[in-house]
Formats: structure tokens, sequence, C-alpha cells
């Protein structure tokens, strides 16, 4: 079982966050850059990483569709995970035809396209989800057209069901799952119980829920008592269905700087109402 539980000492003590412990879930392979803007500000930054990103159970669905890539209009990533996991597999085949139009929920997705050398024809502007992503005018009328979802496994049906109802033929390719990683819940333990802990940070529901489950009876109580930042209003529900009763801030979406921005809003928040 590993140790997940790193603290960053590297820290602005004079900054606008200095003296806050702040528990950071995101992938370990994702977290650098907000726990580097965190400790820029003075936090100290506890890494505590909730999900995993695994290859996929049966590569065979994925590789069909990497094979017929000519056959879709539309390719549609879901995350900056999907992006990569599905691009590396492509890359090492061919590239994306020139004539499919990209579409990618989120600016950090969109980043993620760029360093591939794409450029998203559809990406919201606002908000992180599906549903800004539908509300785009020129995927109204889908009439005929061929859709490919690059995803984790599972997720919400939400895209593909109206892509449907709106004329276009859709196939996922999941090209990733999410997994619970397998670590040793104590060091973060023994930081909550020293009151070292003063946020927490999460990105997803199905992180909330894994974080939850992973901290046990004790950490359950403390954790329905420290303040949270989260990604979505849909997290601030899922939140108050784990029975999580302090503050909830909601970021604009779940990118490094919209996280980080609701950080320093909380903390501007607790300094004016101590």
């Amino acid at each position: 079982m590993a140790t997940a539980v790193r603290q960053d000492e590297h820290r602005d003590d004079a900054g606008p966050l200095a003296g806050l412990g702040i528990v950071v879930t995101r992938p370990a392979h994702q977290a650098d850059g907000f726990c580097s803007a965190l400790e820029a500000a003075g936090a100290k930054a506890i890494r505590f990483p909730v999900l995993e990103i695994l290859e996929p159970a049966d590569m065979a669905p994925l590789l069909d569709v990497v094979a017929r890539l000519d056959d879709f209009d539309l390719a549609l990533f879901i995350s900056p995970n999907a992006v990569d996991r599905a691009l590396n597999l492509i890359h090492a085949r061919r590239r994306l035809p020139p004539s499919m139009q990209i579409a990618a929920i989120g600016r950090k997705t969109a980043r993620e396209l760029e360093r591939f050398g794409y450029r998203a024809d559809f990406c919201p502007e606002q908000r992180f989800d599906s549903e800004a992503l539908l509300a785009d005018p020129r995927l109204a009328d889908m009439q005929g057209r061929r859709v490919v979802i690059f995803r984790g496994d599972g997720g919400r049906e939400l895209l593909a069901e109206t892509f449907a109802a709106r004329g276009a033929m859709v196939e996922y390719a999941n090209c990733y799952r999410r997994g619970r990683p397998q670590t040793d819940v104590g060091e973060l333990l023994r930081v909550w119980s020293r009151g070292e802990v003063h946020l927490v940070t999460v990105t997803s529901s199905e992180g909330l829920r894994n974080l939850f489950g992973m901290l046990g009876q004790l950490g359950q109580m403390w954790l329905r008592r420290t303040p949270l930042v989260v990604g979505s209003q849909r997290m601030r529900d899922t939140a108050a269905e784990l029975g999580i009763r302090a503050t909830v801030q909601v970021a604009e979406d779940p990118s490094d700087e919209s996280m980080l921005k609701a950080v320093l809003d909380w903390a501007a928040t607790k300094e004016a109402n101590p």
C-alpha cells in the first residue's frame, strides 16, 4: 500500500494563503501545477490523490475505433486524460483526419489538445460541463453527423443522448478507467489531528466519494467539518449527500486557475469573517 500524502514546503510565508494547510486530491500526475500555485500564495499543499488513471480493462473496442477514425465527422474529448490516452495511442499509428472537427470540454482539455498539435473547434468559454458544450448553436443540428466521444469508462450519458436526439450517430471510445488508489491514509489523518488541515480541494464528484470512503469513520467526521472548494455545483450536491455541512466554495470549473481563484476567494472571506 503506497503512502500518498506529501507536504510541499516551498511557499511564501507572507502570501494570502500563509499558514493554511490545503489538501489537493488531484491524480498524482496532474497535481504539480495546482500545488505550485498554492505554495506561491503561501499555503502548505498536502497531496492526497483520490483517483488514479488506468488502462481500459479491454483495449479491443478502443483500437477498433482508432482503425475507423475516417468514419467520424466530430471527435469529442471529455478530459485532459482522454486527450492524453487517446492521442498517444492514435499518434503511434496516424494523426486525426484533417476533415474531422474536434470538441473539448473545458480549457484544460483544449490546452492538452494544443500540446498534440490540434485546436478545438468547439470548447465552452464560460463553464466546464456538457451542458455548456451542448448550448453551442453550431451543434444544434447534428442530423447525419457521426460523433466519437473519447472518455473514461462510465460517466454521464447526456452528451450521447442529446447528440442522438439531434440526429447524430454516436459511439464511445473508452480510453481509460478511473480507480481508487490503495493508499495509506494514516499520515493525512495525523496531519488533520494536529489541526493542520484548513481546506480540502476536490475536482470531481467521484473523487469526493472516493475521499470519503478512504478516510474511514474518524476522517469522515473531520471532512464533514472542514471547508471544501469544489469544481462544480454538482459536487456541492454530492457534498450535501455525504453530510458535509462546512462551507463549500464552488469554482467556476475544475481547472487550476478557477480552483485557485475559489481558494483565494474563500481565504479572503475567512479573513474578513474570522
